[in-house]
């Protein structure tokens, strides 16, 4: 993914920390976030990454630290891994919440037909394979406009070559509508081949930082992942 220049950040996060009675989970994290970038968080299980997802989204409150945007907060949307798609409604109605208004429906379509589901539209996610209901997932995280796509590990429980198919997808996607774009993952070599820059969380606090590869060339891809990986397992990290 190509990063937009931009002249302030999207969001910039200071000393933030969070701790669940005695339990420290995240301490210090201090991260800036550009418009337009792809950023990967990893690290270990447990490490505190779906938690920075979350205090982002607004979803917990942080314990210590600020969360700053340049002007107004941003509409933020969130993929997880489950694709939380309502049994009982059609893909349409999923994404729409059943509302008929014109310009919604429009917008449907159009988000329907981005990520390849126009022709299922009518569906019920029963009749869905996992990678359709993640494509559902994300059409309906688009159709707020979002300006920030947090993705919490959403292609954790797919195959391997469905997986690839909506790496592909999402990458697309979020250049296209420009967007800047969080994703938690414990897959390293999906971090170094979509993220501009991955963040290893490491005893609660942001250890280092990766920059990507060129996406087209493997053996790089490989290259930083496998310093991705190092960063992980390294008992001598020092903060980012």
């Amino acid at each position: 993914m190509t990063t937009t220049t931009a002249a302030q950040p999207l969001l910039t996060i200071n000393d933030l920390g969070k701790q669940y009675g005695p339990k420290v989970v995240l301490r210090d994290v201090n991260l800036t976030i550009q418009q337009g970038e792809f950023v990967a968080l990893v690290g270990m299980s447990g490490g505190g990454k779906s938690t920075l997802l979350r205090l982002i989204a607004g979803l917990e409150k942080m314990s210590t630290g600020t969360l700053t945007y340049p002007d107004v907060a941003p509409v933020i949307r969130v993929m997880f891994q489950d694709d939380r798609l309502l049994p009982w409604m059609t893909v349409r109605q999923n994404i729409t919440f059943k509302r008929n208004d014109a310009a919604l429906q429009a917008r449907s379509q159009k988000m329907l037909a981005r990520v390849g589901l126009e022709k299922w539209a009518d569906q019920y996610p029963a009749q869905l394979s996992g990678g359709q209901k993640q494509r559902v997932a994300l059409a309906r995280a688009l159709m707020a406009k979002p300006q920030l796509l947090l993705l919490d590990e959403p292609l954790g429980a797919l195959d391997a070559l469905t997986r690839r198919k909506m790496q592909d997808l999402i990458l697309q996607v979020c250049q296209e509508e420009q967007l800047t774009t969080i994703l938690v993952t414990h897959d390293v070599e999906e971090a170094a081949r979509m993220a501009d820059r991955t963040i290893v969380i490491k005893d609660g606090t942001n250890r280092y930082a990766e920059k990507g590869p060129d996406k087209d060339d493997p053996a790089a891809v490989g290259v930083v992942a496998d310093q991705i990986l190092h960063d992980i397992i390294d008992p001598e990290g020092g903060p980012a």
